[in-house]
């Protein structure tokens, strides 16, 4: 029987976090319910989730992956087949058989068996949390309940083409600053084993006193002749150390709250969580989602542990009573037009409009920030490829050109 991490409430809201066997997380949370608990998120167990979602991984070393592609592709095609009045288990059958993902048709194969044993699409989609967020799962359920689940199919699909331009633009932006950072790392690491230890040679034979620069490449070549292994296995070492660090909560958080502050696209960063979380709770709450509720499920799709903090302590605000704005403001997180917007929409009842008014502003500004970053990194890039260019220069050549004018006297 599996193992599921768990997140829950008691009757006096405290936060309670944990590990229970079930059969699924459909079980887990009636186990939660039966002991006075409300529960917040369920997960299943990383091997548990990986046989789930395909039933040959165990089997097979080239096991298909499930991308953001295939849930938005499924999220439209659910969303066209139940507006042409195709019944739910019908739309699932064809889906299966379309299907070009073998992992994803596995999945969808699965939806079905759950549906067919009663569970609702919701239930049966929980099932599977490596696939379906909690975001996805709410909006899933509240389709079900007010029985537009054909429109939240759509504003699904719209939200994860949002996600997948996001992501296609930062790639886009850093493509050429992390290429020319990569060969300057290659020049420096050739230059240093073999180029300048030729040169050393050279200068052996000059019997003289070198100049300081020349002395500087000198030696750091020799470090690096002597202890490259040690220097490539501190490298490894400490990237295993950071990635160790990070998969635990105190040092995701660290690691998240620092990214926001990484110049140039610290700021980046934090303008795309920012419209992630707008047109999240935007969109939760035009499907009739429940404010706290929306914070809630809006708090892990911004995919960030530090930001989603911040959004839980709003959360926890407004079921004291509080009002989005004051929250927001504690927050500390937006900026003052942003906070003037919010007050607005709270004011006259329309605050779903005005996040997602909120939504588009940061990704206008998202948009031009990335068409921008290349410029902004450039200057940055050829300083430092510049200033070792100079140093080289000086060093390879001062001792030469010092020759040469003693042997002009001569």
């Amino acid at each position: 029987m599996p193992n599921f991490s768990y997140k829950a409430r008691t009757a006096a809201g405290d936060l309670q976090e944990g590990v229970l066997e079930a059969t699924d997380s459909a079980s887990a949370a009636d186990s939660l319910a039966r002991d006075g608990l409300i529960p917040v998120q369920i997960q299943a167990s990383r091997e548990a989730v990986r046989l789930a979602e395909s039933p040959d991984a165990g089997k097979s070393w080239f096991a298909s992956k499930i991308r953001p592609l295939d849930i938005q592709l499924f999220s439209r095609q659910m969303y066209t087949l139940l507006k042409a009045g195709v019944p739910i288990m019908r739309a699932l059958a064809g889906l299966q058989e379309s299907a070009i993902n073998p992992a994803f048709a596995g999945v969808v194969r699965k939806l079905r068996e759950a549906l067919d044993s009663g569970r609702e699409l919701s239930s049966a989609m929980a099932q599977h949390p490596a696939v379906f967020n909690p975001f996805y799962l709410s909006m899933v359920r509240v389709g079900e309940l007010t029985g537009m689940l054909d429109q939240i199919f759509l504003r699904l699909f719209d939200h994860l083409e949002f996600e997948r331009e996001t992501r296609a633009k930062v790639k886009s932006a850093l493509r050429y600053p992390i290429f020319v950072v990569l060969a300057m790392v290659i020049a420096i690491t050739v230059i240093n084993l073999f180029v300048i230890p030729a040169f050393a040679k050279v200068y052996a034979g000059f019997h003289a006193e070198l100049p300081f620069m020349t002395r500087l490449l000198l030696g750091t070549s020799k470090f690096f002749v002597s202890y490259w292994p040690y220097m490539l296995g501190g490298i490894i070492l400490a990237g295993f150390m950071l990635r160790s660090y990070v998969s635990t909560a105190d040092g995701r958080y660290s690691w998240d709250k620092w990214k926001l502050k990484i110049p140039i696209a610290g700021k980046i960063i934090t303008k795309a969580m920012l419209a992630r979380f707008a047109r999240s709770f935007a969109l939760a709450s035009r499907s009739g989602v429940p404010v706290m509720q929306s914070l809630n499920v809006v708090a892990d799709v911004v995919d960030n542990t530090y930001m989603a903090q911040k959004i839980r302590d709003m959360r926890a605000g407004v079921e004291r009573g509080e009002t989005v704005l004051r929250v927001a403001i504690a927050a500390g997180v937006f900026t003052p037009v942003v906070l003037q917007m919010i007050a607005v929409g709270e004011e006259t009842g329309e605050l779903d409009d005005l996040m997602q008014e909120i939504a588009e502003m940061y990704e206008r500004e998202v948009d031009y920030e990335l068409k921008t970053m290349s410029d902004q990194i450039e200057p940055i890039l050829i300083i430092g490829l510049g200033v070792l260019v100079l140093i080289l220069a000086l060093g390879v050549f001062l001792p030469i050109w010092d020759l040469g004018r003693v042997a002009m006297k001569h």
